[in-house]
């Protein structure tokens, strides 16, 4: 399936561990856990040309998250690579391999995850439904999820 997928630490920052410990968080507080996550940030800007990241932040107090999470948890592909760093929290990957065969892969804290463009999958949050992670971004175009309408036979 050609997805990168490796370990990233987040440091040891007490302040930046405090933060990702937190359910929730304000727009500041993501801020923050982005600005403690520069180094890496500038790094990907320099070798795979990525020019801007946000926090995506779930947990089950948010209004409406089953709804969010529905939109994912389809059979899709997207125009664009999908770019994760897990910084805290889990979720379930599931991809379609080209013999139409599937497969999971769970991520926790510290995975970063790149799933190519037209790589067919979606995306489930575990019991806990918590997760906070950077999505990097090359553009503004290709995240829509264009839908497969491929059955999924495992997880979700």
């Amino acid at each position: 399936l050609k997805i990168d997928l490796e370990r990233r630490s987040v440091g040891q920052n007490p302040e930046l561990r405090a933060l990702l410990d937190r359910d929730a968080l304000s727009q500041d507080e993501k801020d923050q856990v982005l600005h403690g996550l520069d180094q890496f940030f500038q790094e990907l800007k320099t070798t795979k040309g990525y020019q801007t990241r946000d926090l995506i932040v779930l947990h089950p107090a948010i209004p409406g998250l089953d709804d969010i999470l529905g939109k994912f948890e389809r059979c899709h592909t997207h125009d664009d690579d999908e770019v994760r760093y897990i910084v805290a929290g889990e979720g379930v990957f599931g991809f379609v391999r080209p013999d139409g065969s599937q497969v999971e892969l769970t991520v926790t804290a510290e995975d970063y995850i790149n799933v190519p463009a037209d790589t067919e999958h979606w995306f489930y949050m575990t019991p806990e439904k918590k997760i906070k992670a950077v999505r990097y971004f090359t553009g503004t175009d290709g995240w829509t999820p264009n839908y497969t309408g491929t059955e999924i036979r495992l997880g979700a």
